[in-house]
């Protein structure tokens, strides 16, 4: 069987998650309220928290079984004895009497080889797995939550765009309705500036079904009807100040990850499996013991009386001696899920750094992207600029001018977007690290 790997040793310690609400650096208070009304109301986290209150109370009825267990019994009966010589009860043969029994029956397992106190941990273990696995859930929402409103913001910022094209197209119909009139202008040039406007409107249209869309998608995430996105505004996020990382990431960084933390008490509750696998190979001691009454003559209440009175104490000891293979075959199955929960948490540690490693990349060529997009938009401005200056004096004809201001709001589009790209790429990189805002000691200098 496999050793466990060294970070597996920590996992009976419990985790202290972080307690940043690490949505709040992008200081929008519409935010923070609809991310509060998502954790509070989203069925997703009740129906985790709920397995959490499950595996929690099995562990609890898994400690209940180390405890002394006393019961208590009463039994009255009226009851006709047979006389058949061989089975009949002799004087009481064909007689009618009270048969009552009553009793305080106790058994305890001295779990003398700690099978009851390793299922015990293994149960304990499992329900850490269950509030794990509901953290991640919530980390998961959050990290929805947030890519839905960078989104909305998105799609609020290309309709503004749309609109400004729409009244930048209108304004050239109107200018070259104006040089018609005049007679310097022709009926082409009229015709080149009305035929963009009406793709331009359904541009603009797109945009705001995109808008309720995503209100709405806000709404199911958050655990209410559609209409409840109808009263979100324009988003206003400012992520002023951005968390750095070592170019080399050390383990400790990801040991908050739920999914990290949820296989390592996975380990845990398996390496405790194995020992109540161990333990059934010894004998098992139970102490025994009973104190009651009984009567099968006399009155119906006789059995109360005190001379009635018997008790019982002793041990009791089971050994298994032949069982066909059952108790190996069981310490072989735990010892492969021990190993194959090891492995797990293996994959799930790569998994995690490839992650965090691809997000790292990505938001560095976003750094790049928006420094290449904000000079081409200047390019693309100063253009069009020039393009309307050339037509005015008649340099350049009509397309020329259409050219310039299309080039202008595509850049405009691209910005936007490598500007929503950053933002959600930020917070995909919190939610890879566990959530929460990176602290100054988890921070390279």
């Amino acid at each position: 069987m496999n050793q466990a790997p060294a970070p597996l040793d920590s996992a009976s310690v419990d985790i202290a998650w972080p307690s940043e609400q690490w949505w709040q650096a992008y200081r929008d208070p519409q935010l923070n309220a609809w991310m509060t009304q998502a954790l509070a109301a989203n069925p997703s986290l009740k129906m985790a928290a709920a397995r959490v209150r499950q595996a929690q109370a099995m562990a609890g009825v898994v400690e209940a079984d180390e405890a002394v267990q006393v019961d208590y019994g009463v039994q009255m009966q009226r009851k006709r004895w047979p006389d058949d010589g061989f089975y009949g009860p002799g004087t009481l043969g064909r007689t009618t009497s009270w048969n009552n029994t009553q009793g305080l029956s106790l058994s305890y397992n001295l779990d003398l080889w700690g099978r009851e106190r390793s299922q015990r941990l293994q149960a304990l273990n499992l329900a850490q797995v269950a509030a794990t696995d509901a953290r991640a859930a919530a980390l998961e929402l959050q990290g929805n939550v947030l890519r839905a409103y960078v989104g909305l913001a998105l799609r609020f910022a290309e309709r503004d765009i749309a609109a400004a094209a729409v009244a930048q197209q209108q304004h050239l119909v109107s200018l070259a309705q104006r040089r018609l009139q005049a007679g310097i202008g022709t009926q082409y040039e009229l015709s080149q500036a009305q035929t963009p406007l009406p793709e331009t409107l359904r541009q603009l249209d797109l945009a705001e079904e995109a808008i309720a869309l995503s209100r709405h998608q806000l709404a199911a995430l958050t655990g209410q009807p559609p209409n409840a996105g109808e009263g979100l505004r324009r988003p206003q996020l400012q992520l002023s100040e951005v968390p750095t990382l070592p170019h080399s990431l050390p383990l400790a960084l990801l040991g908050r990850r739920p999914d990290i933390v949820a296989r390592r008490w996975q380990v845990a509750a398996e390496a405790q499996g194995i020992e109540a696998a161990k333990a059934e190979f010894y004998p098992d001691i139970n102490l025994l013991g009973s104190l009651g009454s009984a009567a099968v003559q006399g009155g119906g209440l006789d059995f109360l009386r005190y001379d009635k009175l018997t008790y019982g104490l002793g041990p009791a000891l089971t050994l298994p001696i032949f069982d066909g293979g059952r108790l190996r075959a069981q310490l072989g199955e735990r010892s492969a899920s021990y190993d194959l929960a090891v492995e797990h948490y293996n994959q799930t540690v790569i998994a995690a750094l490839h992650s965090v490693a691809d997000v790292l990349t990505r938001l560095h060529s976003l750094h790049e992207q928006q420094q290449l997009v904000a000079h081409s938009l200047a390019l693309a401005q100063t253009n069009r600029h020039l393009a309307g200056v050339a037509h005015q004096r008649g340099l350049t004809d009509f397309r020329a001018v259409l050219q310039a201001q299309t080039d202008v709001f595509q850049q405009q589009r691209l910005q936007q977007q490598v500007l929503a790209a950053q933002l959600g790429s930020q917070a995909q990189l919190w939610v890879a690290l566990g959530g929460g805002v990176l602290s100054t000691d988890e921070v390279a200098p």
